[in-house]
């Protein structure tokens, strides 16, 4: 059967992907990402979908504000694969959707027990304090790491925006692979019984599937996950 991928934008721009391949930047990293993809689709007739405008969109505006090269822009434009999901007509179990309210549910309990936390210890902080600017430093700092807590409480493994929700909707309906980095897509991709392939893992793969491809190239697999022609 032929294999079908839908990526999200961190399947091009995950941090973790340039670590691992040992990419310097994340123009590199795209430019080599994109390359394999399109000799996967050449050769191996792998397809490589990305949800239109919404997913797509989020990338083009990542790689503008790192200013790639136009190179780079071309070969996304070339080679994924651009859709919008069909919101309409792709059908999702009603347990899907009540676990994600439950889920939803429990975040928000969890995010109203930090922030009532956070507002005793402030409560505390600014009683013991003298002086506007003091209090602005002390409450300042501690509106920091509310911010981080309650964004880990609320939104950690969640879907909280309509790109990942276009990733899941696509590749439901085209009943592919999601790529991605991102924990809430991977949660419900599980949850929704899609193939899901971790973004810093799929260039390897697609190293892999064209080490049988193109034996003529001599790709070579090193502990650096470099690729040698």
């Amino acid at each position: 059967m032929r294999q079908r991928f839908v990526l999200d934008t961190t399947a091009i721009t995950d941090t973790g992907l340039r670590v691992k391949e040992g990419y310097e930047t994340l123009c590199e990293s795209a430019a080599e990402v994109l390359e394999l993809i399109a000799r996967s689709r050449l050769k191996l007739e792998i397809s490589c979908y990305i949800p239109f405008p919404t997913v797509y969109g989020e990338l083009i505006s990542f790689l503008r504000r790192n200013e790639c090269s136009d190179d780079v822009f071309l070969k996304l434009d070339t080679w994924l694969v651009k859709k919008t999901p069909n919101r309409y007509e792709v059908k999702i179990p009603a347990a899907i959707f009540y676990d994600y309210v439950l889920t939803m549910r429990q975040k928000i309990n969890r995010g109203r027990r930090v922030a009532e936390e956070f507002i005793w210890e402030s409560s505390a902080i600014t009683s013991k304090l003298d002086g506007k600017e003091e209090v602005q430093n002390e409450v300042g700092n501690l509106v920091g790491k509310f911010r981080d807590k309650f964004r880990t409480a609320l939104r950690q493994g969640i879907l909280d925006s309509s790109p990942d929700l276009d990733v899941l909707l696509l590749a439901k309906e085209l009943e592919a692979g999601v790529v991605s980095s991102d924990a809430g897509i991977r949660k419900w991709s599980e949850r929704m019984g899609l193939r899901f392939v971790d973004a810093a893992k799929f260039p390897r793969m697609l190293k892999e599937y064209l080490l049988l491809a193109e034996p003529e190239k001599d790709i070579v697999i090193t502990d650096s996950d470099e690729e040698v022609d």
